[in-house]
């Protein structure tokens, strides 16, 4: 690796001083950094972007490496994370070792793990990716809102609950661990359906076949009248839906690639960073 993109959550590192330490560490190095530019509302401008980057360097939290893994998905680039964060369960590095794992990304070729990505499309026409999970839930007063489940074209569950979290292993440790759903190693090939406050007796999660196409149908309320609920896509920029919209989602052909460096299982690195929680 000789070129790369890095990547700031300009909150986390105030100053760039973390940031020119890296890069300055890469110029003794022989190495060539570049920091990504990006718009008025932070995401990245794609046409900025040269040719040839190896790798992105992401300085932030999870929720800084989920958005840059959203937006990187389409240009193959492979990420590492430096720790800004709390928990940081996406991020490689933690930012006072930085040094000795840059040394170990070019003593010799990294493993790079493919994380899957889910697609959602609402009423056919708008569509958006997601990293951890699609989240359908209520939009306004606090009440339970009313939605159909299809999976493949059955109908698998009429629920009256707050919304229902539709997640990837990678987004397992997230909102639906939150919301009572299990845990799942990362690298898996499935999907997580886990419906948020049901007021049902049965609220279990579902596992699906990453194969699987899962929609989602907006019904009208108790009354009859319509509901509103909203859709977010690893938690960024809601998209109201309304009694008859129906999103679809499907594993997406992009993945997340993150390189990795440590060589301690998911189970090992979830005990530590779980801890006390």
């Amino acid at each position: 690796m000789e070129n790369f993109l890095i990547i700031i959550n300009a909150d986390k590192d105030k100053e760039f001083e973390l940031t020119n330490q890296i890069c300055d560490y890469l110029a003794t190095l022989g190495k060539q950094c570049i920091r990504a530019a990006i718009d008025v509302k932070g995401h990245l401008l794609h046409n900025e972007i040269p040719k040839g980057v190896d790798c992105a360097l992401v300085l932030g939290g999870d929720g800084t490496i989920i958005r840059a893994a959203r937006e990187l998905a389409e240009l193959d680039i492979p990420i590492l994370g430096f720790n800004l964060g709390t928990l940081g369960y996406l991020a490689e590095v933690e930012v006072s070792d930085f040094k000795k794992a840059l040394n170990k990304l070019f003593l010799k070729r990294p493993a790079i793990e493919k994380r899957m990505m889910l697609q959602g499309c609402i009423n056919g026409e708008m569509e958006n990716s997601a990293l951890n999970d699609i989240v359908i839930s209520r939009d306004g007063s606090l009440r339970i809102v009313n939605f159909n489940v299809y999976v493949n074209g059955i109908l698998l569950n009429n629920y009256m609950a707050d919304g229902v979290v539709i997640s990837t292993p990678t987004g397992s440790t997230a909102y639906n661990l939150s919301a009572g759903g299990p845990i799942v190693e990362p690298t898996a090939s499935i999907i997580v359906l886990t419906p948020i406050c049901s007021h049902a007796l049965n609220t279990s999660s579902i596992v699906l076949s990453a194969e699987d196409s899962i929609e989602v149908e907006v019904c009208t309320d108790r009354y009859g009248q319509p509901e509103r609920m909203a859709v977010t896509f690893d938690g960024y920029e809601p998209v109201a839906m309304a009694t008859g919209d129906r999103i679809v989602i499907r594993k997406s052909s992009q993945v997340t690639k993150l390189v990795k460096l440590r060589e301690e299982s998911f189970l090992k690195i979830m005990q530590t960073k779980m801890k006390g929680n």
